[in-house]
């Protein structure tokens, strides 16, 4: 039997129909660029690229020429626009680039000390100044303003230190009650009157009571029943008299019972009960520890004779009463409640 010598090449022959296929395509592409040119066929859409952005514009005939076998297309001068835009965008961006707030200063090691303290110095000089400290001329003669010169306010004499106390935020409040309830024991509000530390009717109104009224007690109150026709309800009432006495200092005779038919407590830092003041009492010849009645006490210090005749008590005159009193010893008094304060 003969031998058979089998030659076998495991190498990869190019594809035909790959390389035709290129050859096809190549020559396809030149003619259809050909017929572009003439203006046969529409230009093909190709997809955006860089070099497609930079020159938008299409060649002119006369620039055309065939390179190696194909049509080449010579690059066009760029159009104002777009030279425009690119060096625009270009500027934008060595703007940004060197923008002075964005780009960090320049360090200096040697003066970065003396920046820092400068800086400070700076910030500390653009703070307010605060005046701790009160110059004699300015105690003598404090700036006053409207609401200052309407209320009462302290004063300070001179700069030795010795304060004076005078008229501030002060009010006299004096209540006429009826009775109401099971027989009348119940003591309501049915007239309040408010002064001022000179005396003047800062408030004045009837009240009638929520409950009905038992005993008008006009031996006592000069209440009757006529002066309820067009009295003021209790809750509005309330409500008034009490803006008038917040943060004031309210003064009055057995003022409890005030604040009682009134439904209200008042700081006892800010109340002054004339039938509670030792020094009134002394002033009177009374044992200073005994409740003094308003009448006598007025009789006895201000020579005046309060609440007579048959037609009952006028809280108006009894609160102006009170006021006059207290400042008989109004001095004294505050100088003792400043080293004993009163507990709330």
């Amino acid at each position: 039997m003969s031998t058979l010598l089998l030659n076998l090449d495991f190498g990869e022959p190019p594809p035909k129909k790959a390389l035709e296929g290129n050859s096809k395509h190549q020559n396809f592409v030149k003619k259809r660029r050909f017929l572009e040119q003439k203006g046969f066929l529409n230009k093909k859409k190709q997809p955006p690229s860089r070099v497609a952005r930079l020159h938008s514009d299409p060649p002119k005939k006369e620039e055309t020429a065939k390179v190696g076998g194909t049509w080449r297309v010579p690059p066009l001068p760029k159009k104002k626009k777009t030279a425009a835009s690119s060096s625009g965008s270009e500027q934008s961006l060595d703007k940004k680039a060197t923008v002075p707030w964005l780009t960090p200063a320049p360090s200096q090691k040697g003066h970065s000390t003396a920046a820092k303290v400068d800086l400070l110095g700076e910030f500390q000089s653009a703070l307010p100044k605060i005046k701790t400290h009160l110059t004699c001329s300015q105690k003598k003669h404090p700036q006053k303003t409207a609401s200052q010169n309407s209320t009462q306010a302290h004063s300070e004499n001179n700069c030795s230190g010795v304060v004076q106390e005078m008229p501030r935020k002060m009010v006299a409040v004096d209540c006429e009650m009826v009775g109401t309830g099971p027989k009348g024991h119940v003591s309501s509000l049915a007239r309040c009157s408010i002064v001022n530390y000179n005396g003047d009717v800062l408030y004045d109104e009837y009240i009638l009571p929520p409950c009905h009224i038992v005993d008008y007690r006009t031996r006592w109150s000069g209440i009757r029943k006529q002066h309820m026709v067009n009295a003021t309800p209790f809750k509005i009432a309330r409500s008034q008299i009490l803006k008038i006495l917040m943060g004031k200092i309210v003064v009055g005779h057995a003022i409890h019972n005030d604040f009682k038919a009134l439904q209200y407590f008042h700081p006892k830092s800010l109340t002054r009960d004339t039938s509670h003041i030792p020094l009134l009492n002394r002033k009177a010849d009374c044992p200073e520890n005994a409740t003094m009645s308003l009448k006598r006490l007025t009789q006895k210090l201000l020579n005046r004779d309060i609440q007579v005749g048959k037609s009952g008590h006028s809280s108006v005159e009894d609160a102006q009463a009170t006021m006059e009193l207290y400042k008989l010893v109004e001095v004294e008094w505050e100088q003792h409640l400043a080293q004993n304060p009163p507990e709330d």
